[in-house]
């Protein structure tokens, strides 16, 4: 591999115009592409198959009222004002007024008025009505959602709250700015490591393009393949980061070289051909890991992660083409690695005396002084923090975590306080008849009879059969909301009951609603992480074997994985959940976990986290293969490559702390959970424990069984075959 990317390296050099005018037609086609046709995302998120989807199809084929219901619905939900009604003259014609210029809209199929629908409350204060769009929701033109906004608008105006809820998302989202905070902050980062606002801004630039490639193919790819719009998120969270990362080394290394005396091109071919070979390893890991969620069988996640893959995919791929092609154009204006940069600063490295210490530094000397101490400390540290992972809590985030002075969150209070808090929960029970079903009218009243008798059950409405007879609908309302445990436990027995009334009554009862299909959810992602865990970690764990010669080291590689995972999951359920820190992280209201966030932290901090095992532990490798003395090759690894693996990962945090800055719940924890995530293995297990214990092993973590040796590939990821020929040359020369 390392021969091949050396080669490549040369290559971009002599090829660096066509890259780069290839590369920069590529976005402008792209983009034209993507902005011609325009995305079209569907937010459902189910499992098909499972019970609550079956239901689902049944009652939208066997219970619809007809074309309206095919379009996307919004619920306007008004409050009278003080010591005035809904049915009150001057508000009635108010909201009555603006109804009707909705319903002119051409976007618009039809609207249902509080009192069409008769939902006023009893006091007649709270109501809500029902706008029913031609197209489905990613359809909704802008101009008709504004159309929307502007209506609203007039009606608070006349001192009536109104509020706006439903399939359509209102909402103006900031996580643009905060995206931008994030990369500024790397920008300044990286600026600083290399005392150099121009080779600070060369690894975002680079990634940017990267990015952008992959974000306007999952634009386009959209319009073919249903996934929802939080895969956008993602394979940006995710492309983004290590795209600045696999630059960052690659250029960290060049210049490195060009200190050593190699010519612009030479320097370039080592660059691509050491660092490249890491970047590859990496990339493939963490596109493994996001492949691999096709194990799970729930085609809205295989989507989301084949999108997160393609974006790291182009982060390689952008590494080792077209950087060194901006390399190559760029030459010795970039200069040498400076000796006194920020680079060493971040590791501790600075200069005590002459001719002294200079295969280390001192954060080096303080790990691998004491090392159990060290490693001990680390570990009780992550197993505190890990503790509340014991409660958590998954399920699908609703409106009552968005913030609270969004229009969205107002309509969720108001919907509680009129109708109560189950009313969010809405339960539809679905009775088929068979064959063999004698008395369908007498199955359907002992079901109507057992769900009322049902605790948590608050109301449950008279049963409405189809047109031919033969299925029934009835509706239920629970006391508690959609993720609440006690609504979880009522589905259950809800399914438990149904068992016996089937076989009794020789009928199919199935239980369906948002709620039911996120509890279904939630079951088949708790299933599925086990055997997803286990191929993404036995994977990794037979590549690291390969690239490192060792079985120990890739055993801790993966153990210290489990800490950063169950520490990064505690502190989310801590603040998320448990209600901590909320002011300081501008958490609205707790409530629980994203139910496909753990599957994702999985796959993805486990990408990231053999990031920094391969560029740290390479170099550690490297230098143990060379002088045969464990500990100091522990030393040189963290002297060479411990500034350029802090710095990655403060790029990184950076950039997802951008995204926890949003609004957005589902985009909050998201990037909260990576944050803490990068920040508890880059510094706490990759720079802490894992030198720790490789000091108490020595020469054992290097060990490989000579029969093991033989049959291993050798993918030459440090580019020692490379090296070797490079110094004959210096020597012949």
């Amino acid at each position: 591999m390392a021969k091949l990317l050396y080669n490549l390296g040369k290559w971009a050099v002599d090829h660096k115009k066509s890259i780069f005018g290839t590369t920069i037609g590529l976005i402008i086609v792209l983009g034209i592409l993507a902005g011609t046709l325009g995305p079209r995302f569907n937010e459902e998120m189910s499992i098909p198959g499972s019970e609550s989807v079956k239901a689902m199809t049944i009652i939208d084929k066997e219970f619809s009222s007809g074309q309206d219901s095919s379009g996307a619905q919004t619920q306007i939900i008004f409050k009278a004002p003080k010591n005035q009604t809904l049915t009150s003259t001057s508000v009635n014609q108010r909201i009555t007024k603006a109804l009707n210029t909705i319903k002119k809209n051409k976007a618009v199929a039809s609207v249902a008025t509080p009192l069409q629908l008769k939902n006023l409350t009893q006091d007649q204060k709270i109501g809500y009505a029902v706008v029913t769009f031609k197209d489905k929701a990613p359809d909704v033109s802008s101009s008709a959602k504004d159309m929307i906004i502007d209506t609203v608008k007039k009606i608070r105006d006349a001192g009536i709250q109104a509020e706006l809820s439903g399939d359509i998302d209102f909402s103006k989202s900031s996580s643009g700015s905060t995206e931008a905070i994030g990369i500024i902050v790397a920008l300044i980062i990286l600026s600083i490591t290399f005392l150099s606002f121009l080779v600070g801004i060369i690894p975002i630039l680079t990634s940017v393009f990267g990015l952008g490639i992959s974000l306007l193919l999952i634009l386009l790819g959209s319009r073919v393949i249903d996934m929802p719009s939080v895969s956008l998120t993602l394979a940006a969270m995710l492309g983004l980061a290590v795209g600045i990362d696999y630059s960052l080394f690659i250029l960290n290394r060049f210049r490195k070289q060009l200190a050593q005396g190699h010519s612009v091109r030479e320097a370039i071919a080592i660059a691509n051909g050491t660092s490249g070979s890491a970047v590859v390893f990496a990339g493939i890991t963490v596109i493994i890991a996001m492949v691999g969620l096709c194990v799970v069988n729930i085609p809205f996640l295989t989507i989301m992660g084949l999108g997160a893959a393609l974006s790291v995919l182009f982060a390689v791929l952008i590494a080792v083409m077209f950087v060194p092609a901006v390399l190559a154009m760029l030459g010795n204006k970039i200069g040498p690695d400076r000796k006194n940069s920020f680079l060493q600063l971040l590791t501790f490295s600075r200069k005590r005396k002459p001719n002294t210490n200079k295969e280390s530094n001192a954060w080096g000397r303080f790990v691998t002084k004491r090392p159990l101490l060290k490693a001990l400390f680390g570990i009780v540290i992550l197993v505190v923090v890990s503790l509340p992972l014991g409660h958590m809590h998954l399920g699908l985030p609703d409106d009552s975590q968005q913030p609270k002075d969004s229009t969205t969150r107002k309509a969720y209070d108001l919907f509680t306080e009129a109708y109560g808090e189950g009313y969010h929960s809405n339960l539809a029970i679905v009775m088929e008849t068979t064959k063999e079903t004698t008395h369908p009218k007498q199955a359907v009243s002992e079901l109507q009879d057992t769900l009322s008798q049902l605790n948590h059950v608050q109301m449950v409405n008279p049963a409405v059969p189809n047109k031919t007879g033969n299925d029934y609908m009835i509706s239920v309302m629970p006391k508690t909301g959609p993720n609440d445990t006690k609504t979880n436990d009522l589905v259950k027995t809800i399914r438990d009951k149904a068992k016996s009334l089937e076989k009794a009554n020789h009928v199919k009862i199935m239980v369906t609603g948002q709620t039911a299909v996120s509890i279904d959810l939630t079951n088949s992602l708790n299933k599925a992480i086990p055997l997803f865990a286990s191929i993404i970690v036995g994977l990794a764990f037979i590549l690291l074997v390969i690239v490192f010669r060792s079985i120990l080291v890739p055993l801790k590689a993966v153990l210290g994985f489990v800490l950063s995972l169950t520490a990064s999951l505690g502190f989310i359920v801590f603040v998320i959940q448990d209600g901590h820190l909320t002011k300081l992280f501008n958490v609205s209201t707790t409530g629980p976990i994203l139910n496909f966030l753990p599957i994702f932290l999985i796959g993805i901090l486990f990408g990231l986290a053999m990031d920094y095992e391969v560029f740290l532990v390479s170099r550690i490798r490297e230098e143990y293969v060379h002088k045969g003395n464990a500990r100091k090759a522990i030393l040189t690894g963290i002297k060479d490559s411990g500034g350029v693996v802090t710095a990655a990962a403060l790029i990184m945090i950076s950039v997802f702390v951008g995204f926890m800055l949003t609004p957005d719940v589902m985009i909050k924890s998201m990037g909260m959970a990576f944050t803490f995530g990068v920040f508890f293995d880059a510094f706490i297990v990759r720079m802490t424990i894992v030198p720790a214990v490789m000091t108490l092993m020595g020469n054992a973590a290097w060990y490989l069984p000579k029969w093991l040796d033989k049959i291993l590939p050798n993918l030459d990821i440090e580019g020692e075959s490379i090296m070797h020929n490079v110094e004959n040359k210096s020597h012949l020369n």
